[in-house]
């Protein structure tokens, strides 16, 4: 069984009603993968929806992460972030904080990130990702 991180792009995507990634949701569940929401993925997407007063939208949201929670961004996570960081500068890689708290919760529980923003996570070790939008 894999279990799948779904990054803020794919909530959205999701939540608009693309065809692909509901598609790939649904086999991949059928397949008996699981499906979790980053604490940082589930802030975000929550401003979206406060600021845009779509309740419709939210609705769809809690039953996403209310399966399996949102997490937590335990003292782990946060040093794992730190490391991300650290390496990330020295390499001379800028990274927004947020995608690192993402990554670093992924890696922290051994998830498979799911995201269309390839380019925000390419540099991070030991982070699985599969972008399931295009090929690039």
């Amino acid at each position: 069984m894999k279990i799948y991180a779904l990054d803020t792009n794919i909530v959205s995507y999701f939540l608009k009603g693309n065809a692909i990634i509901i598609s790939r949701i649904a086999k991949e569940k059928d397949d008996g993968n699981t499906f979790v929401v980053p604490p940082i993925v589930y802030y975000e997407i929550n401003n979206w929806l406060l600021k845009n007063n779509s309740k419709s939208r939210a609705a769809i949201f809690q039953k996403i992460y209310s399966v399996n929670g949102i997490g937590e961004i335990t003292k782990e996570v946060l040093d794992i972030t730190s490391s991300i960081f650290v390496k990330l500068r020295k390499n001379g890689t800028s990274v927004e904080m947020a995608d690192i708290l993402i990554a670093a919760w992924c890696v922290k529980n051994s998830y498979i990130l799911v995201s269309n923003n390839l380019r925000h996570f390419e540099h991070i070790e030991l982070l699985q990702i599969e972008n399931w939008i295009s090929n690039d």
